[in-house]
């Protein structure tokens, strides 16, 4: 059989106070297509529904609207999870029924030992819990962290395991190994969010949702879809798609997503940016960072520039103060003050210090050194 891999919808998310809602019907729309065009014979959402536990009206309708499409209209088999975003109990409303039309919806622990068995392939939907869940679900005490948790519910799934058929897990956590990004709200008490790999190792394939790069981890059968839009500037440069995976010898594609709004940075000065031949040579429509390359005060910078960017995200300055690194660098240095001044002007500016702020400079050190040695 072959199905589609997604994960991290988020609805109802916002970007910098921007509604989403229109750019992520618009991507849901796309991953239907791609799912009725390769004619896949199920559809794994791997958590992460909503973007908030109580989610919009708007949002719910959405969800509710697409899940319609999928399920009822294409006849589409949904294998979904919840994940650290999603209400359990609110997503839990109404799941008895929703398997009687091949959409699965788990949502607790306890569900998950109940494999979803479609052609050759059983599908183990592992919602996102917390280890406490799994202590009190086995009645062990000693279960303190995922991987103790992760040892005990992969031993229990395996004893459903059918020698005939192939085994999937869908789960929503940080694999061992993996690489974050700012958009993913962190799930970790201790250091308990990170499981093991080789835990996993069990199964055929294990379909993974949390992670918004789907080139988060590089693993031979363990792999996260990413998120189907880019929700923060951090994945500018990440491509957004799903994977379709061909159980018969475990391939996996991936199919890029266009948004009808993209998310990207631009530098420029004021000038460039109010300039027609400027701003008429980008998509003014798309999500963007400005970097600024000017140095001077601008009066009532933001709203002139929303006048042309509608969905302009926030404002930078190519040359503002990059405080991580410099204070450390300064602190290594022994260099003698001026050095130390003209290196900083330089990694600052690229540019080196005028005739004039030479000399204020020079006036300067000597009074600071004239006020030490008064002291």
């Amino acid at each position: 059989m072959r199905f589609l891999h997604t994960a991290d919808w988020h609805i109802g998310k916002k970007l910098n106070g921007f509604d989403l809602l229109t750019d992520q019907r618009a991507i849901i729309d796309q991953i239907l297509a791609l799912a009725v065009t390769e004619q896949v014979d199920a559809v794994v959402v791997a958590g992460d529904l909503y973007d908030r536990a109580v989610p919009g009206v708007d949002a719910v309708n959405l969800f509710n609207e697409k899940i319609i499409a999928f399920n009822l209209e294409n006849k589409l088999p949904l294998l979904t999870i919840a994940g650290n975003h999603d209400s359990c109990e609110r997503l839990n409303f109404g799941t008895p029924w929703f398997s009687k039309t091949n959409f699965y919806l788990h949502t607790e622990l306890a569900q998950a030992f109940q494999p979803v068995e479609i052609a050759d392939t059983q599908f183990f939907l592992l919602p996102y819990f917390e280890p406490f869940s799994a202590r009190l679900y086995f009645k062990d005490d000693s279960i303190k962290t995922l991987n103790d948790a992760m040892k005990k519910i992969v031993a229990e799934m395996e004893k459903k395991f059918d020698s005939a058929k192939r085994q999937i897990l869908v789960a929503h956590f940080f694999a061992a190994g993996s690489s974050k990004s700012e958009s993913e709200t962190k799930i970790m008490v201790g250091g308990l969010d990170s499981v093991a790999v080789d835990l996993l190792s069990s199964f055929d394939y294990v379909a993974l949702g949390h992670l918004h790069n789907h080139h988060a981890l590089d693993h031979p059968s363990i792999q996260y879809s990413g998120a189907p839009l880019k929700y923060a500037i951090s994945e500018e440069n990440q491509t957004k798609g799903v994977y379709i995976v061909d159980t018969n010898d475990f391939s996996r594609t991936f199919y890029p997503l266009t948004p009808k709004h993209d998310v990207r940075t631009i530098t420029a000065s004021y000038e460039e940016l109010l300039s027609p031949a400027f701003y008429q040579a980008v998509d003014c429509e798309d999500f963007l960072q400005i970097q600024l390359t000017d140095r001077g005060v601008i009066a009532n910078l933001m709203n002139q520039l929303r006048a042309i960017y509608p969905r302009l995200l926030g404002i930078s300055r190519l040359h503002q103060i990059q405080q991580e690194s410099q204070l450390h660098k300064l602190q290594k240095r022994k260099d003698t003050p001026e050095e130390i001044v003209h290196d900083f002007f330089t990694e600052m500016t690229s540019e080196t210090l005028t005739l004039s702020q030479e000399k204020w400079l020079t006036k300067g050190l000597q009074i600071a050194a004239k006020f030490d040695e008064s002291k």
